[in-house]
């Protein structure tokens, strides 16, 4: 028999044993001690106290354990009274970067891409609500059938979904989603998701001051890689920063971060990410940078690139640089202002410099699939010119994703763009023959 197994045995009642119980244990532990003196500690220190007090608690009323089913019974008592009970042990593993909870007895993490279902779990339904509610109370939400899903933060910044019966069918369902590590650009180099003279072209495109678009599907590191893009952003410049969840981690001295605020349980007091990219404005931004655009904020957005707030930087889900442009025309529409969809097209035309497309191979590993630039004139259909593309090799016996990235010439007069701000074009890309001969 396992160890969670055997920790949560029953007895020939059907009850679970006292050594199991830990809801018991920890109301035990509660009665022992002095919260007056715990508020004066730190968490390290409250940890051991509490561990400590648990110890004695055991051994004076506790069942007989091996000292490894002792050590894990009391880690978990411990846990479940400081926090969030068996999601301790897997938020203090940094390799974890997200946990996926499909009702209490069914929990997935990721690591490296890739998905694990772990031998532990809750010890009912009911455990699971309970750490739900400790989440959302924080944020001052509530979730229930009234109320079924809702998005969170924990203090340590890790964002959380929750969706509870009856819209989840197997019970309560929680989601957290761990911040990537800020990564700089030449660490994203090391690790193969691009190459060097890509990433060479790349920062000489932010210091530039192009707009660029990072787009890609669920997990395909948008985020993380426009963390490191940032890290080219001069720091002498004010950068405002605008996001749903604050996972951007800047490096820079004179960055703004703001946050969208969902509405409150009376359903009002909500600050859109469309408020905050027009509040944005009135900030003297040298630039903007916007974490996702999944609205009508995007023609906001576009509208800010068009008029002076060059080397903005945004994401957009999508699943190629074409269907990014797609993506941005429909949800530009969403706005209330009615445009022409041929208006639509020329403010992306005329706003969007660069499309950087990443793709979350089958082995887990992240990369950058493709660069696109538009390269279309105004009153014209959206015309895109690959730069950059990485062209994957038939998967091996292995099944890992190998491949190498393929280089063209760029548009004359991006290269033109370059130049005139005295940044060096990588040998390995030179200039479009058919827009004109290099210098």
């Amino acid at each position: 028999m396992g160890l969670r197994n055997r920790l949560e045995a029953k007895d020939g009642t059907g009850r679970q044993t006292a050594g199991a119980n830990v809801a018991h244990w920890r109301a035990r532990l509660l009665e022992e001690i002095n919260l007056d003196d715990l508020a004066a500690l730190d968490l390290t220190q409250r940890r051991a106290r509490l561990e400590k007090v648990v110890g004695h608690i055991l051994t004076r009323e506790g069942p007989v354990l091996s000292t490894r089913e002792r050590a894990v019974l009391i880690r978990r008592i411990v846990d479940e009274a400081l926090g969030l009970g068996v999601l301790e042990p897997l938020l203090a593993d940094p390799t974890v970067t997200e946990i996926m909870v499909n009702g209490p007895d069914d929990i997935y993490i990721e690591r490296a891409g890739n998905l694990t279902r772990l031998d532990v779990g809750f010890a009912s339904e009911g455990q699971l609500h309970q750490t739900i509610d400790r989440i959302v109370a924080q944020v001052n939400r509530r979730v229930d059938e009234s109320s079924p899903m809702v998005d969170a933060r924990l203090p340590t910044g890790e964002r959380v979904n929750v969706i509870v019966p009856p819209l989840s069918l197997v019970g309560p369902v929680m989601t957290i989603r761990r911040f990537p590590r800020a990564y700089q650009m030449h660490e994203l180099v090391s690790r193969g998701s691009l190459d060097g003279p890509t990433a060479e072209l790349l920062s000489a495109f932010v210091r530039a001051r192009l707009n660029m678009v990072v787009t890609g599907g669920t997990g395909s590191g948008k985020t993380t890689f426009l963390n490191a893009l940032s890290g080219f952003v001069p720091s002498t410049e004010r950068i405002v920063t605008i996001e749903d969840s604050a996972e951007l981690q800047l490096q820079q001295e004179h960055v703004v971060r703001l946050e969208s605020r969902p509405p409150n349980i009376e359903g009002e007091g909500a600050v859109t990410i469309r408020d905050l990219v027009r509040n944005s404005l009135r900030m003297r931004p040298d630039r903007i940078i916007v974490g996702e655009v999944r609205g009508a904020e995007t023609l906001d957005m576009l509208q800010a690139m068009n008029t002076g707030h060059d080397g903005s930087l945004v994401t957009v889900h999508a699943n190629s640089a074409e269907d990014a442009v797609y993506r941005l025309e429909t949800l530009a529409s969403m706005s209330e202002v009615k445009i022409p969809y041929e208006a639509v097209r020329d403010q992306i035309a005329n706003a969007v410099d660069v499309i950087i497309f990443l793709e979350r191979a089958a082995d887990g590993s992240r990369r950058v699939k493709e660069i696109e630039v538009i390269t279309s004139g105004r009153r014209e259909d959206i015309r895109l010119t690959g730069i950059m593309r990485f062209e994957q090799e038939p998967v091996g016996g292995d099944r890992v994703v190998r491949g190498t990235f393929a280089h063209s010439p760029l548009p004359r007069e991006l290269a033109d763009r370059l130049l005139l701000g005295g940044e060096p074009i990588p040998p390995m890309f030179g200039v479009r023959a058919g827009n004109g001969s290099a210098p």
